[in-house]
This record gives structure tokens, sequence and C-alpha cells, in this order.
């Protein structure tokens, strides 16, 4: 495989771009032919000037049909996937569990497709995990959009006029997202608070300054690959309970608790929600998969009837474009390089980071889970 077509992003929340020019320039010396489609970079600050100086060739969408591999940020479309080239490699994120007619579409076509969500947690896969890393950006501007929403400063402040006192946040997950969002509420100089069902993370939020919310909920714990494990009924009840208290007398709250391939898990209530203060903001980041809070809409922002603002934003990463493209970008690179030798790239079965990852391959699904 010899040439690469970035392709630009068709959804139109989308502002990413899958490589950034200093990665195409990369990717050249690996070997590759970089071919990047027009204006595929200038949502996040990339015009098409800044990949001709990088070396790469500005294109045409029709240049699918003549790349060895293409990639890109989002899902493409099931008439996209019939014009890449047989033989050819796809990745991005694919959310294969939610689009197996996608997967399909790929082995009917005689494409290899990988799955960015596929990629396994280990040390050496880590370069490569664009989960972690463009949660880690949700995560921090999920804080920032709710201080620009909410009408109060977030630190404390002596002034002549009277102590301000410093507002309080409630992060509900502890994963990626939610440490990125303790980390930054309390830089802005917030009062945290944080509630995760694995109690091996307390450690984590108290390294971060914030408080820990013990709520009792028997035996809990986390998968292999570090996610947390779907409570029971009782035990989802049991944890409304112990955080309705919480709830009540936070001013930011940022939900996080998504399960990979599932519905996100139902946290907060209706009932919950009113308990809250006037004014207060609720970001659900887990929106576009069902929501951790009742009444929250996918890029909608909703104001309850007692106040609450609940923002519902699909894809929170897209608002920082350019350090997000960055580091999806760094992803991509990684990815290839690890599968390069001697300037050719190569589809190794054996690989547990390829096995894990490839959901089509010589016109069949690999898995029989996105069957």
């Amino acid at each position: 495989m010899k040439t690469i077509f970035v392709k630009s992003e068709r959804d139109p929340r989308e502002t990413r771009v899958a490589i950034i020019p200093s990665d195409a320039q990369r990717l050249s010396k690996l070997g590759w032919s970089v071919n990047v489609e027009s204006g595929a970079g200038a949502k996040a600050g990339f015009p098409d000037s800044a990949f001709t100086e990088a070396g790469a060739s500005v294109v045409g969408a029709d240049f699918a049909r003549e790349a060895d591999f293409v990639v890109a940020v989002r899902k493409p479309s099931v008439e996209e996937i019939a014009k890449f080239k047989k033989g050819s490699f796809y990745l991005s994120l694919l959310d294969p569990f939610n689009e197996k007619h996608l997967i399909k579409a790929f082995a009917d076509a005689g494409v290899y497709a990988a799955s960015f969500e596929m990629i396994p947690r280990s040390t050496i896969a880590q370069k490569m995990d664009v989960l972690s890393s463009q949660a880690n950006l949700a995560g921090y501007y999920s804080v920032i959009k709710a201080a620009n929403t909410i009408n109060k400063i977030i630190p404390m402040m002596m002034t002549p006029a009277g102590t301000i006192s410093p507002l309080k946040f409630f992060i509900v997950g502890v994963g990626v997202a939610g440490l990125q969002a303790i980390a930054t509420a309390k830089r802005l100089g917030a009062r945290v608070e944080a509630f995760d069902t694995r109690p091996v993370v307390e450690e984590q939020v108290k390294s971060l300054g914030a408080k820990f919310v013990k709520i009792d909920l028997g035996e809990t714990g986390q998968t292999a690959q570090g996610y947390a494990k779907e409570l029971t009924a009782e035990q989802i009840e049991k944890q409304r309970k112990g955080m309705a208290k919480v709830c009540a007398g936070a001013d930011v709250m940022i939900t996080t608790a998504k399960l990979f391939g599932r519905k996100a898990p139902r946290i907060i209530t209706g009932e919950m929600v009113a308990g809250m203060k006037a004014g207060s903001v609720i970001v659900d980041m887990a929106v576009e998969s069902g929501g951790n809070v009742e009444g929250s809409k996918p890029d909608e922002v909703v104001i309850t009837p007692n106040g609450v603002t609940i923002i519902g934003d699909t894809c929170l990463e897209a608002n920082v474009p350019s350090t997000s493209s960055q580091m999806y970008s760094a992803n991509v690179y990684n990815f290839i390089e690890h599968f390069t030798a001697d300037k050719q790239f190569a589809v190794k079965m054996e690989d547990p980071i390829m096995k894990s990852c490839l959901v089509s391959a010589d016109g069949k699904i690999t898995d029989p889970r996105f069957m």
C-alpha cells in the first residue's frame, strides 16, 4: 500500500480532520503518497495550502476510488464504501455494534476496515487510543462549556464587597473524561466532588484535589478494559438515592458514564434534576448514546421548569478542532507506523492490535458480534 486518502467529513457537526499537515509530512517520509480531500482541514484551521506545503496533494472526493488506504474521523455512508477500491484499507471511528450494516458493506466491497473504538487498552496500543485522546479533550471542554453557560464565576474571590464562594462541581463517572473534567474544574478554582461505581478510582480523585463521594452499592468493579461494569436495577436505585443530596447542592454537574456499544445508563432522574438549584448547569456527555440525564437531548440546550440548564453536546471535542485533530492525527500516524516496515503497510492478522480492531477482511466480517 502506497497511496493514502484523507477524507473530508460529511457530518455537519464534525470539525476535525483525520491527518494534520505535520503528520502528512511524517507519512511521506514513511513512503506514503498523501492525498487530502480539498477543504478537509479547513474547519480545524488547516487550509489546503498547509497540506501542499507539507508535501501532500489536494484532491477531489473521487480520489477515494484510487486510494490504497482511506482515513477519516467519522464513519462513511454505504454509498461511499461502494466507491472504495477493492483490497483497500479503511480506518476511522465506526461504532461497529450499532452500525452492522456498514460493516457488511465493507465486507461486500472487499475493503479491509478497522474501527478505532476496538483498539485494545494495552500499553503498546496506548499511542493509538483515539477514545482516550478524544475523551480527554471532551472532559476538558465540558467544564469550559459549563463555565461559559452558568451565570456565576467559578473561583472563590475575596473582594471589598465580600467573599464570593467557589462553585460546586459534581462529576459523575471517573474515566478519562471525568478525570480531566475534575482537573480542569480544580484549575479554575471550583470545589469538586466526584462519584464512580469503581471504588478503585477514589485515590485518583483525591490526587486531583477532589472529594470522592462514597455510596455503598455492594459488589461492583470494572471490566478487563478498565470500564465500569453495568449495575443491577437495585444498585442503580441505591446510587440515585445516594447522589440526590450531592446533586441538590451542585452548581454544575457533568455526567460521563458511557457503555461502549450499549445504551448509556440513566443515572440522573427528572426528580433529581427538579431538586437542583435554579441557574445550575448539567453537561450530559453521554447524550449521543441515550444520555445519563432524564430530559437531555442530543445537540440541544434544555432549560427545565425549575431553571436548570441541561447541555447535550454530542461532540464536545469538536469544539477544539485544532487540538483534537492534532491528537487524532497522532493516533492515526502511530497506527500506520506500527504496521509499516520497509515502507510497506502490512495487514498483520496475527498482531493483537490488528486482530482486535479489524472488523472486515478478505470480503468477510471478522467478528460474529458485528454480523
